[in-house]
């Protein structure tokens, strides 16, 4: 395994972080606690969470297997997409939520910190002073290290630099944009911004859902494309089947396990610190673990960008290209 700094936070973290969103859900407790020992062995000390993961019990699971090394581990969890229930504030980035979530995850996680916490989504209902006073709240609290966000756009994530920066507020240090083969948006504009500003990054879904591994190809296959309306609807358009095949066909003649490749990929982009994966049971999870030791060349790397189509530029001067 190798390792990196985190932005410029100083924190060393693994090349790979492992999401647990399966935990309590696809993955039973058993499961998840071998996919966990799986990852330790492997080198893996990042691990990332969020509060509706399994309606809390990634948390509560995630919690129980790190007792005994959390000092070991950076623990990340997430704040702000919607809760089941009737609540209506079981939602967004306002102070009440975030006060009362951040105390439910660290009692869930049996941790009396988060090494970092993400605004889950963006909330255009609240000025970003308050979202941000919150944080730093928190930081200053104790309660968590560094402030992350997700699903951010790059104009607000900028945005929100400038007035920690004007307020003497603690800033933004890591980006969980979604990324992949698959969907590249995130080159236009909020991966320059992040090493620009090197800000941490890890990125999730490197495998687009589980499209680059080509299981969808045939149309007979089961995972979140088919039972996911979320998912179903996020990679409805036939052109992401069609970089599958070309990816896969390419995976096939190149000797390697097309998640491994997927998550390499990623892995390359000088922006990103560490993709998250992530598995429902331990086949799932080995090809996506043997990226920490596949190296692509630039060859190689330029050759799998150039299976997708050109991402624009944010200027659209495609003739400077």
């Amino acid at each position: 395994m190798q390792y990196t700094t985190l932005g410029s936070t100083g924190v060393t973290v693994s090349r790979l972080c492992f999401g647990t969103m399966s935990f309590g859900g696809d993955a039973d407790e058993e499961m998840s606690a071998r996919m966990f020992a799986r990852c330790r062995d492997a080198g893996i000390n990042f691990f990332d969470c969020a509060n509706i993961y399994s309606a809390g019990k990634a948390e509560e699971i995630l919690g129980r297997l790190i007792a005994g090394s959390r000092d070991q581990l950076i623990i990340t969890s997430k704040v702000g997409m919607p809760q089941k229930g009737d609540g209506q504030n079981l939602r967004g980035l306002s102070r009440m939520y975030i006060m009362q979530q951040i105390d439910g995850t660290l009692r869930r996680l049996k941790t009396d910190y988060l090494d970092i916490y993400f605004c889950h989504c963006d909330d255009f209902t609240l000025p970003q002073e308050d979202v941000l006073r919150t944080m730093d709240d928190l930081i200053r609290a104790g309660k968590v290290r560094y402030m992350g966000v997700s699903n951010w756009s790059a104009w607000r994530t900028a945005r929100a630099l400038g007035i920690s920066e004007r307020d003497r507020l603690a800033k933004i240090a890591v980006l969980q944009p979604m990324y992949s083969l698959a969907k590249r948006t995130a080159e236009i504009e909020i991966l320059p911004l992040a090493k620009n500003h090197n800000i941490g990054v890890i990125s999730y879904s490197p495998l687009g859902g589980g499209i680059l591994t080509g299981k969808y190809l045939t149309g007979k296959a089961e995972g979140r494309l088919s039972v996911n309306p979320t998912y179903a609807e996020r990679y409805r358009q036939q052109t992401y089947h069609d970089i599958a095949a070309r990816f896969v066909e390419y995976a096939k003649k190149a000797g390697v396990h097309p998640a491994t490749l997927a998550v390499a990929w990623v892995k390359a982009n000088p922006a990103i610190t560490a993709p998250i994966i992530g598995a429902r049971n331990l086949e799932q999870l080995e090809p996506s673990l043997a990226a920490a030791d596949y190296e692509m060349s630039s060859e190689q790397y330029a050759h799998v960008s150039a299976l997708t189509p050109p991402v624009p530029l944010a200027t659209d001067r495609d003739e400077e290209r």
